[in-house]
């Protein structure tokens, strides 16, 4: 293991309460930061918004974060711009859109019956998200569109914390949300909701939460970032090693000072063991994961690039940004690799990566702007 010489010591790591907060937990819990030179402090907070808030202000050095939240952030939608960093993907999978029971005795049951039922109501649907430029604000408008549903026009969407879901879901103040586990389990649990989509039949292996930090912080503090990618990355990989390391970290996390909810309610989905709430079972091989050789971690170009094609095609952004170049500002592709060889992991040199998600359309980040103008539901 290579030592460097960290600037701060002490880094406070903002979190939000669920399961996907897991290796920055466990970075700390199992000492992997002490043997990079630092101490992770983590951070639970009430929203994204705080995470964002509390990153600009300097109340945290960095955060288990939404990847579109740091895009927007940087872009200067709906905050003040920043300069922002991505140092590491923590985690893909594992979101998932979940239904109120409420729908399914009226025949909701898939993107087919959701939209027939809307269609034939007088009434207008309301969807949570969990904040307006973050990954469950794009996997929902994603599957709503894919159904033929507007989600600006056909129905309303409003912003909820995640540990807030289901709560809101049981009132009947929402008909749906999306967010991450363990939320949409525990609506299944509860009784009160229904799994209509995971966010992996969205976009199998999509990104989920980035490693984020200000481009202020990274400047001043390059070998403090090594050293947290480092000591996360050690977690991930512990976490992915074996179902016994996932059951360890659910009891864990479980606690009311880290996602506060039974562990039972975690285990389930992080072992790819999924109940939609409906009689269907399934084992997901494309469950949460967090680090599969540190495929999951390396924080291509094009992962970050796909979040401004989206914002571009829900109006979020009103001209066509340099998609490459905020990426390449952004991702911080060259720290992260300098960290992962301290970590032992490999890290391919490929910037971008392709995939198909569920609509049958092929991402590969060659032509943002063509593709954020070929859907045929947009703002526009």
């Amino acid at each position: 293991m290579q030592k460097i010489q960290v600037e701060k010591e002490t880094v406070r790591i903002g979190f939000n309460p669920l399961s996907d907060c897991a290796s920055v937990v466990m970075a700390a819990v199992l000492g992997f930061d002490r043997k990079y030179g630092i101490r992770i402090v983590p951070r639970k907070e009430s929203s994204w918004s705080a995470v964002r808030d509390k990153l600009l202000g300097g109340e945290l050095d960095a955060a288990h974060a939404l990847y579109g939240m740091v895009y927007g952030t940087q872009l200067g939608i709906g905050s003040p711009r920043k300069d922002m960093a991505v140092l590491m993907n923590l985690n893909r999978n594992g979101q998932a859109i979940t239904l109120s029971s409420a729908l399914a005795r009226q025949g909701a049951v898939d993107g087919a019956t959701l939209a027939q039922l809307m269609r034939s109501s007088a009434r207008r649907f309301s969807f949570a998200q969990t904040f307006p430029t973050g990954t469950h604000a794009m996997w929902l408008y994603y599957w709503l569109a894919a159904h033929g549903i507007h989600p600006q026009r056909d129905a309303r969407t409003i912003t909820i914390p995640p540990a807030q879901m289901v709560a809101n879901l049981a009132g009947g103040h929402i008909d749906g949300f999306c967010a991450g586990e363990p939320w949409n389990q525990r609506a299944v649990m509860d009784g009160v909701g229904i799994t209509i989509a995971t966010s992996q039949q969205i976009w199998p292996n999509h990104p989920e939460k980035v490693l984020a930090a200000s481009a202020d912080f990274v400047q001043a503090n390059p070998n403090t970032c090594r050293a947290m990618v480092a000591a996360i990355l050690e977690a991930s990989r512990w976490i992915d090693a074996s179902a016994a390391n996932r059951m360890a970290m659910a009891e864990i996390i479980a606690a009311p000072h880290y996602v506060n909810t039974g562990k039972e309610a975690i285990c389930e989905r992080i072992l790819g063991h999924y109940d939609n709430g409906m009689g269907q079972r399934w084992e997901d091989r494309d469950c949460l994961h967090f680090h599969q050789e540190g495929a999951a971690n390396l924080p291509y170009l094009s992962d970050g690039m796909w979040f401004m094609t989206q914002f571009r095609r829900w109006g979020l952004l009103k001209t066509e940004p340099d998609y490459l170049a905020v990426a390449q500002s952004v991702q911080r592709l060259a720290l992260y690799r300098e960290a992962a060889e301290m970590a032992e992991v490999a890290a391919p040199m490929a910037m971008l990566r392709c995939s198909t998600l569920m609509d049958g359309t092929v991402w590969d980040g060659s032509d943002p702007a063509r593709y954020a103008a070929s859907f045929p539901l947009s703002a526009a």
